[in-house]
């Protein structure tokens, strides 16, 4: 007697690898919206130095948001994909929180 819990059970994934790629597609275009209103932010408000480094830096979180997502999303493409390691859960957390940061910075 095999239960879905077995190693033998053959998988049905339904939709769900499916939602969790648009899910991390829809997440990475939030992000670089976020980064663009920033971009929009720095120039309306004046080009200083502080303002531009703000900026960068919120551009580089993108892309290491971008990497870590276009790795979880060939992660999940397989049967069986692997868990979501705690190293790119902590990394997407991190450029998320800098892309808040480097946001309310710009604020000021």
């Amino acid at each position: 007697m095999t239960g879905p819990s077995s190693p033998a059970a053959p998988r049905d994934p339904g939709l769900q690898p499916e939602r969790t790629r648009l899910a991390w597609r829809r997440t990475t275009l939030a992000c670089a919206v976020a980064t663009s209103l920033a971009a929009r932010q720095a120039l309306r408000a004046g080009t200083g130095p502080v303002s531009l480094l703000c900026v960068a830096l919120a551009a580089l979180a993108w892309l290491c948001f971008l990497g870590v997502a276009a790795r979880r999303i060939r992660a999940v493409s397989v049967p069986r994909p692997p868990a979501l390691s705690p190293r790119a859960a902590a990394a997407a957390a991190g450029c998320t929180l800098a892309l808040a940061a480097f946001g309310a910075a710009l604020t000021r």
